[in-house]
């Protein structure tokens, strides 16, 4: 059943029919496969000789050569490569979604444009815009995901700023949401932050916080500050302080939830690097701000995404404040989606993470293996070939 509910003087539309969302206006989700799949003409591939066509008004599919060459058909095309290394993606594609029947996790998606993320007469509009999206607790505990930069107020020192996030979550919910987290000296000021997820329970309590290792360079920080700082150059984006890395990849036990990996804004491009190995996590939370790159940057980075969940063998929930956002299963299918510039909601169970893949074994040594035995399989052909010259 279809609702809409009014935040902020925009209309948004859930739909309920599959535990999911999207906003008004949305179209269908994005559901690009990553290589396309043409058939040959004719049946099954072939072309049949008309002579053995069956007569008009019979039914082809009957004809014993209809069947044959069908069977033919669908044996080569099971058989060929497709697209290189993206066949196999494609074939996995192909099948059906698997049985969502993980945590529900609640994904909003705010639509707070660049222009005016950083305007503090906005803070508390936009601070209600979330929490409207964010829906009401029920009676199943829910994850709730907000973007990247998405909770302005200092979570990490002020119990009263917890407290009011806090006033949206029902006894069993957690909400994860991007902030910072400041770091001070020993006489308490404020020399630099960390780029942060913060789990914040029901009543306020900080559950956990994780901190972003790979940073952005001028973005995040500025390279070789004490040369730069004296000849007029800062960072691009406003603040005056650097953000400190973390340790990397690391996956945070959530009471209800499991183990959740995070992953925020562009560490999920980093191939083979998005995961605690020693913790595997049942999916990875991708909060980001794709809104820095405009029309073509959020496509690319939910591509990244989808990428990783293949490799893998892990969902991946994305939550951006002006999208794409998605979740995304063990195939890199898109079971929901928000598109670009709309403002909605996406609830859904998370769909169950797959037993780790030879790609989460090796990494990327799978790619020179790859290599070694293309070149082998080159060279033992040409010594075939030239034993029959």
């Amino acid at each position: 059943m279809a609702a809409r509910h009014d935040v902020h003087g925009l209309s948004v539309e859930s739909d309920r029919r599959l535990g999911g969302g999207s906003a008004a206006g949305a179209s269908r989700p994005h559901h690009r496969h990553l290589c396309a799949i043409r058939p040959r003409r004719g049946v099954g591939g072939l072309h049949p000789d008309p002579r053995h066509a069956p007569s008009r008004g019979a039914d082809p599919r009957e004809h014993p050569e209809f069947r044959q060459h069908s069977r033919r058909g669908r044996a080569r095309a099971a058989g060929r490569p497709l697209c290189g290394a993206g066949g196999a993606a494609a074939l996995r594609a192909a099948r059906p979604p698997p049985a969502t029947t993980g945590p529900t996790v609640h994904l909003v998606q705010p639509d707070i444009g660049q222009g005016e993320r950083w305007a503090p007469e906005l803070s508390a509009r936009h601070l209600a815009r979330l929490e409207a999206l964010s829906g009401i607790p029920g009676a199943r505990p829910r994850l709730i995901l907000w973007p990247e930069s998405a909770i302005e107020d200092n979570v990490q020192e002020e119990p009263a700023a917890r407290a009011r996030l806090a006033s949206i979550l029902g006894p069993n919910d957690i909400l994860l949401g991007g902030g910072e987290a400041p770091i001070r000296d020993s006489k308490g000021e404020e020399i630099a932050a960390r780029n942060s997820i913060f789990a914040i329970g029901a009543g306020g309590r900080l559950i956990a916080r994780y901190d972003k290792a790979h940073l952005v360079p001028y973005g995040e920080y500025l390279p070789m500050r004490p040369l730069l700082e004296p000849i007029g150059i800062s960072r691009l984006v406003p603040g005056v302080l650097d953000f400190i890395p973390g340790p990397g990849p690391r996956s945070i036990d959530l009471p209800g939830f499991g183990a959740v990996g995070m992953q925020l804004c562009y560490e999920m491009v980093f191939s083979g690097r998005v995961v605690d190995e020693a913790h595997r996590p049942a999916f990875i939370f991708n909060p980001s701000n794709d809104a820095w790159f405009g029309p073509s940057g959020p496509v690319q980075h939910l591509a990244q995404a989808r990428l990783r969940a293949i490799e893998e063998g892990i969902p991946i929930a994305r939550a951006t404040p002006t999208g794409v956002s998605a979740l995304i299963d063990t195939d890199g299918r898109l079971l929901k989606s928000l598109p670009a510039h709309a403002m909605g909601m996406v609830e859904l169970p998370m769909p169950p993470a797959l037993p780790p893949t030879i790609f989460a074994r090796i990494g990327n040594w799978a790619v020179l293996l790859i290599a070694l035995l293309l070149g082998g399989l080159a060279f033992g052909a040409r010594r075939y070939k030239e034993s029959f010259i």
